[in-house]
């Protein structure tokens, strides 16, 4: 189950096909298990429910390990490091957390974004507009829909490059997170998923990707 419009860990290229970090390492891991893998878009929203539903077999795609996350479901090993950032228009007046009081800020629905912001006492200061992606709030953000938006620092940071002079970063942070792969509780999955995953960090395979897809510094 993933969300393939969350670059650079799962999206649509050109061609429609679903590609990026998370997706090349879950075909990497598949692969080493001797199994075939289906990529399967969902209601990010609703990610928990499609788990524990039977829908799919498991969650990955730039998955935070949050306390409430952890109540309902299995996590493998940490895989990445990630932030909640703000993200702005180049030449904001926005240019650290105090500076949001007063604006409206975009998040996406069901992420850790959401609960990061409530835990911050700006919360109380902003106008909060939740988006179904993080595509869409960007899109807003371009068009000054929105004044800023709260997101993971990866897909931030893959937006900020990929739109030179458009987009600012901001170095204040709402929240440090790692990014982990969700089971039902009690899958055999997550076993034998954190097995190749050794397999990949030990023999150098997950640095390979995070470096093609620019994620060696986070």
């Amino acid at each position: 189950g993933l969300d393939d419009s969350f670059p650079p860990m799962g999206f649509r290229d050109d061609e429609s096909n679903i590609v990026g970090f998370d997706v090349d390492l879950a075909k990497e891991v598949a692969s080493r298990l001797g199994m075939e893998i289906e990529l399967k878009p969902i209601d990010w929203t609703a990610n928990v429910m499609e788990l524990n539903s039977g829908s799919v077999d498991c969650l990955w795609n730039g998955l935070s390990i949050t306390p409430e996350r952890e109540a309902e479901i299995d996590f493998s090993r940490p895989y990445l490091a990630n932030r909640q950032v703000i993200i702005v228009l180049a030449g904001s007046d926005i240019v650290d957390i105090p500076s949001l009081a007063g604006k409206t800020v975009g998040l996406q629905d069901g992420s850790s974004a959401v609960s990061a912001l409530e835990k911050n006492e700006i919360a109380s200061q902003v106008t909060q507009q939740k988006y179904a992606d993080n595509v869409t709030a960007l899109t807003d953000l371009s068009i000054g829909r929105v004044d800023a938006v709260l997101l993971d620092e990866v897909v931030a940071r893959y937006y900020e490059t990929q739109n030179p002079g458009v987009y600012t970063v901001l170095d204040d942070s709402f929240a440090e997170e790692e990014y982990g792969i969700g089971f039902r509780q009690g899958s055999d999955l997550t076993a034998a998923v954190n097995q190749a995953m050794q397999e990949l960090i030990d023999d150098g395979t997950l640095n390979e990707l995070a470096v093609k897809y620019e994620l060696a510094d986070l």
